[in-house]
C-alpha cells in the first residue's frame, strides 16, 4: 500500500467492534481536537504526517462549535496535499472502549469516513485510523471561500465554547509541534477581521 492508499473500513457504523478483534494495537491519527483532546487512553504519540489529504475547516458544527440557526466550522481531512498531526498508539486491551468513544464522537452524524492511512512517523510508517471527511456529506462546507468560512467562525459558538477558540487551540497546539498551518492562521486573520 503506497502512502496514499487507504483501506475502507466496513461501512457499518458498528464497525469498530469488528476491528477491534483483530487483538492488536491501533494507531490513531489526530489533525484538530483529537490532537489537545484526544478523550482516550494511549501508550505513546509521535507527530506523524500523512500525504493524500490536507486539513480544512470543511464541516458544519450545529452542536459543538456553532448551532442550527449559526453553524460554525470544524476540521476534516479533505483530499489532496498532506497534513501533519499527532499518532496516537491504543494498546490491544483498550482498543474496543476507544472506538466506541471516537465513534459516539465522530461518527453520530457520519460526515466522516473512517479510514485506515499511512502515517509516516519520526522512526516507522504505520497505518492510522484517521476520520476523512465526506465531500457527499449535506453537512460538507469544503466548497466556502475563505471569506465564507471565516465569517461562520468569527461569529458562532456552541455547547463547548466559541468557534473561534477551536481554531485558535488547534493553531496553538500545531505551534507546540513545530507546525504552522498556513490556511489555519489566513482563516485565523481573516475572523478576526470578520468579528471586528
Amino acid at each position: 500500500m503506497t502512502a496514499v492508499e487507504q483501506e475502507a473500513l466496513p461501512d457499518d457504523v458498528l464497525h469498530y467492534r469488528q476491528f477491534a478483534r483483530s487483538r492488536a494495537n491501533l494507531w490513531i491519527f489526530g489533525y484538530g481536537s483529537l490532537m489537545w483532546d484526544p478523550g482516550f487512553p494511549y501508550v505513546s504519540w509521535a507527530p506523524a504526517l500523512i500525504h493524500g489529504y490536507h486539513r480544512a475547516m470543511c464541516i458544519s458544527s450545529s452542536r459543538w462549535r456553532g448551532t442550527p440557526q449559526r453553524p460554525g466550522l470544524v476540521l476534516g481531512l479533505d483530499r489532496g496535499g498532506a497534513c501533519r498531526g499527532i499518532a496516537f498508539l491504543v494498546a490491544a486491551a483498550d482498543v474496543a472502549v476507544t472506538l466506541r468513544k471516537l465513534w459516539a464522537r465522530e461518527m453520530r452524524r457520519r460526515i466522516y469516513l473512517p479510514r485506515l492511512l499511512q502515517a509516516r512517523l519520526p522512526d516507522k510508517t504505520v497505518r492510522a485510523l484517521a476520520f476523512v471527511a465526506d465531500p457527499r456529506h449535506a453537512e460538507y462546507s469544503g466548497h466556502l471561500t475563505l471569506e465564507q468560512t471565516a465569517e461562520r467562525i468569527a461569529n458562532c459558538r456552541g455547547a463547548r465554547g466559541p468557534n473561534l477558540e477551536y481554531l485558535v487551540r488547534t493553531i496553538e497546539h500545531l505551534a507546540e509541534l513545530g507546525v504552522r498551518d498556513h490556511y489555519l492562521l489566513r482563516v485565523l486573520a481573516a475572523a478576526r477581521h470578520a468579528a471586528r
